[in-house]
């Protein structure tokens, strides 16, 4: 029986580390994608059906890297990169910009080169936008306008590839409980000598929920997508952000 594959492009960042380790428990093999081969290697060391995959995602070499480890259909393909840029539009280097749309807009179109000719029907492709690109701040030219263009390209995806049985599923978290907000709001707390639990507040005060999304919550709406009843929410974009986003519709 061959073993159905999924790609995670980020696999040993924190987002992407519990989506792979989910999906791996749901005995699917993992190419996991990512950048330092030291984590990759780290990662691969917790289960034998995880696949270290060395490449950058913003360069055109990644496309037959990833390839290069497939074979047989890619049930599930997730973009789940981080994004290094940061800055309102006043202080951020204009160069920066082009730096997001690489990872956040190329990259995913990087990822569909390298797993297009391995989709069957019902395989599922997956992007992490981040709700900045609906509703960005004063401070979030780089995320805001990347996130956005990515929300246009996945509406495109989806046009070219909803016909040949294939679904595309954008999802939009906002602040997530992870690590690495965290270490945020230590910064700022130093930096302001503001109280943490002042700034955490402030975090937590803009969802409806009461909280902010964990990372397994993430990851089990990308599992949940691999059900065959998912294929209704083709196109869509999933709010999955504990009611950050107040507008409607």
């Amino acid at each position: 029986m061959t073993v159905e594959t999924c790609v995670v492009v980020g696999a040993t960042g924190a987002m992407g580390s519990v989506i792979t380790d989910r999906l791996v428990g749901r005995g699917y093999r993992v190419v996991a994608v990512g950048r330092s081969l030291e984590d990759l290697e780290k990662l691969s060391t917790t289960s034998e059906l995880i696949t270290a995959c060395p490449a950058d995602i913003g360069s055109d070499d990644a496309v037959e890297r990833i390839r290069a480890h497939l074979e047989g259909p890619v049930r599930l393909a997730v973009f789940a990169a981080g994004l290094p840029v940061k800055g309102s539009a006043d202080n951020i280097e204009p160069s920066a910009l082009a730096t997001a749309a690489n990872i956040k807009v190329a990259g995913p179109v990087r990822l569909l080169h390298a797993v297009r000719d391995h989709f069957v029907e019902g395989s599922r492709f997956v992007a992490i936008a981040g709700s900045l690109g609906l509703e960005p701040g004063p401070l979030d030219a780089g995320p805001g306008t990347a996130n956005a263009a990515l929300l246009n390209l996945m509406r495109q995806i989806s046009a070219l590839y909803g016909p040949r049985g294939v679904t595309t599923h954008t999802i939009a978290p906002g602040p997530i409980d992870t690590p690495r907000l965290r270490a945020f709001v230590e910064t700022e707390s130093a930096q302001t000598g503001r109280p943490m639990d002042e700034i955490w507040e402030r975090y937590r005060s803009k969802t409806s929920l009461g909280r902010l999304p964990t990372l397994e919550e993430i990851a089990w709406l990308v599992e949940m997508l691999l059900a065959p009843e998912a294929s209704v929410l083709h196109g869509s974009v999933l709010a999955a952000d504990g009611g950050t986003r107040h507008g409607i519709g």
